[in-house]
């Protein structure tokens, strides 16, 4: 566990309120970045944000101190998120995952690009990109998020997921492949059809 982690347990174990804003300080940011490429929208992000931090509060409330030194904060909000996010789906099936608008990609995604030719090819890009992504199915959409966006490890990923290691791996790599396939070219995807 890394030197925030401790420090962020330490705090729950003693002051379960102050910790909990320190782990919400800590920790939202992803959060919300994984709630918003998982779901496309910026609104349900933060709706869905909210629920998962009253899940956690909730559930940090049941714990002994001991039980909150434990804990790795990271991987276990990524899986309340998770679950808040199947939850949500699972209850609007009716609503299709929305694609997110080009501006609405820029806040989400760094833009590296120190010039405005760049930027509007890294727009165009990262619009792509957020499209591609909200086609993948949810089985390799939140493990590719989890990783590539998020950061996480593969053991992390796999903790969020509740699988092994290596099945963690594997959705990753066959999201990875399938993104590659969504974002090639259109003439390259045409010759591989004939």
């Amino acid at each position: 566990m890394d030197a925030m982690a401790e420090q962020v347990t330490e705090l729950l174990a003693a002051d379960l309120d102050g910790g909990f804003t320190e782990l919400v300080r800590v920790h939202a940011r992803s959060v919300h970045a994984f709630l918003y490429r998982v779901s496309g929208s910026a609104a349900e992000a933060d709706d869905l944000g909210q629920d998962t931090f009253l899940r956690a509060y909730t559930a940090l409330r049941g714990y002994s101190p001991q039980r909150r030194r434990e804990l790795r904060p990271r991987a276990w909000l990524m899986t309340i998120a998770a679950n808040v996010w199947r939850n949500h789906v699972r209850s609007s099936v009716r609503r299709p995952v929305s694609v997110l608008r080009v501006d609405d990609a820029e806040d989400a995604w760094c833009d590296t690009g120190p010039g405005p030719a760049e930027r509007a090819l890294n727009a165009d890009d990262r619009g792509r990109l957020v499209a591609a992504l909200s086609e993948l199915p949810e089985h390799q959409r939140i493990p590719v998020v989890l990783r590539h966006v998020i950061g996480m490890s593969y053991a992390e990923v796999a903790q969020v997921q509740r699988c092994p290691v290596g099945t963690a791996k594997a959705q990753v790599s066959r999201g990875m492949a399938d993104l590659r396939r969504l974002l090639a070219p259109r003439e390259l995807k045409e010759e591989a059809t004939t």
